[in-house]
Formats: structure tokens, sequence, C-alpha cells
């Protein structure tokens, strides 16, 4: 799954790398090494500019709210729990189906964590003697430094309870596409740990290399069965992983030194 990932690269950054043809200054986000559901994220959409002349769809870094709320849902409050959608079902589901079919985003990410219950955590639970083993969070990166462009579907949703002219009387949100963690070795291995993403957790965010970002991105492609072969996973090994503090299992707590690289996982959450 992918619940918390972090995201610093400015707009600027991020309109050189995707070739962004529209976004709104004042959409700017600030660095943010902890992001959790409901926080305001960026994502690179290709989607008509609103009244304008000209029809064709635009290249847009947009400002959305992760945790997707499908377009017919009565209140936002689900929005909470559809932060991730998986890809082997995403073309079925009544909350994602529209969404795949004609908005599909890249979230542009640093990586994102994971949490790994420690052997000897997990010891101690099997025997009963602790009841809420204490994990130990990894990051998981492009081992080449370069953007993790993670597949994602947005969704508008219109709240009737507030006047057309309401700067909050329409939604839009996102959620992350998952699809099965590799079991292939890491490009980069931590010394002590998981060897494979697959070790870490069962699931991943759906990483697009940049040869699918104009095709995932296109809203005139719409047969699904045409763009389930976008959701294949990338090649192997372009990933790396390594444990970090675990000050980043609280959302309050935000900031580079978070992605710190650590020489061992701490003390009490050994793999």
């Amino acid at each position: 799954m992918c619940g918390r990932y972090a995201a610093s690269r400015r707009p600027e950054d991020l309109a050189g790398i995707f070739e962004i043809e529209k976004w709104e200054p004042e959409e700017t986000l600030e660095p943010d090494y902890n992001v959790a559901p409901t926080k305001e994220v960026y994502a690179v959409l290709d989607r008509p500019v609103k009244d304008a002349d000209d029809p064709r769809p635009v290249r847009q870094l947009r400002t959305l709210k992760w945790g997707l709320v499908p377009s017919w849902s009565k209140t936002p409050e689900g929005g909470a729990r559809m932060i991730n959608a998986r890809a082997e079902t995403v073309h079925e589901k009544p909350s994602y189906r529209r969404a795949f079919a004609s908005r599909r985003c890249i979230l542009p990410a640093d990586g994102y964590y994971e949490w790994v219950t420690g052997k000897q955590e997990r010891d101690l639970e099997v025997e009963g003697k602790k009841k809420r083993p204490r994990k130990q969070p990894y990051f998981v990166t492009p081992a080449d430094g370069s953007v993790f462009a993670m597949a994602g579907l947005y969704e508008f949703w219109r709240d009737r309870t507030l006047p057309d002219d309401h700067p909050r009387a329409w939604w839009v949100t996102c959620s992350v596409i998952t699809t099965e963690a590799e079991t292939s070795p890491l490009a980069v291995a931590p010394a002590e740990g998981p060897h494979a993403l697959a070790e870490i957790h069962p699931r991943m965010p759906l990483m697009l290399t940049p040869d699918r970002w104009d095709a995932w991105l296109d809203p005139s492609r719409t047969d699904p069965e045409d763009l389930r072969g976008l959701l294949a996973p990338p090649p192997p090994g372009l990933m790396r992983a390594y444990p970090v503090t675990t000050a980043v299992s609280n959302v309050r707590n935000n900031g580079p030194e978070l992605l710190k690289e650590l020489a061992a996982p701490e003390e009490g959450t050994l793999f």
C-alpha cells in the first residue's frame, strides 16, 4: 500500500521534469517530508484549461487532496479511506472505474515510507508478551535519485451544501494506484534488513517510468483493456530501501531529517 510519502521537489523542478505547460504560483506547496492522507499534494495531469478557447488537453501541475471522493458520494467522509486503488481491480470498482477511464494523473514523490515489524518484536508478539509490536520504517526511493512518479487517479466532487461561487464548492481528490511489491532484489539494499520490496510489504505504489507518462496522462485513451496494459510493474532493480527514524511514524513530524538513512534499524526494531 501507500499510506505515507515524501514530496520535496519545487514546482519549477517538476515543471521541467514533466514538461508542465500550466501551474498556478498561488497553489505552491511547501516541501513535505511526511505526506499523509487528506493532505494537499501535487498532481500532474492533462486536461483542457477551463474557459480557454483551445480545447486541447494541457499538461498541468495541480494541487489535489489525497483521498479520493467519488463524484456520486453524498459526503466526502470516505475520502480518507480511499487513498489507494489496486491495479488489479481499478478498472471495475465503482469508486474508481470512471476516473481510470478518463481522469488519470501522476503523483510525484521522492519516495514512500513503509513499516516492517522487527524480528525481535514479532517473536514477542507470537509469545503473547507484546500486543503492539514496534515497527521500523523504511524509505523506498529510485536508486538513481530520479522522481518517483506514482500512477494516480483524480475525481471531482460537488459539495451541494455550498453555493456555486463558493471556493470550496468543488473538491478535487486523488488516489494512488498500488500493485504487488517486487520480489526481485533491490538495486541497493540495507546491510541489515529486507533485500526485496516484498519483504517490507506485499504492496507498493505503481511507479510509472518516463516512457509511459504521456500514454497514462492522455485523456483520449479511454478503453479499459488498453489502459490496463499501462499498469504493468516497472522493470525490476530500480529501487533502493533503507531504514529511517521512527519519528516519521508521527505525522506531526516533518523535515528532511526524516529521510536520513540510519546505519542500522533502531534498537528494538531489528529486522
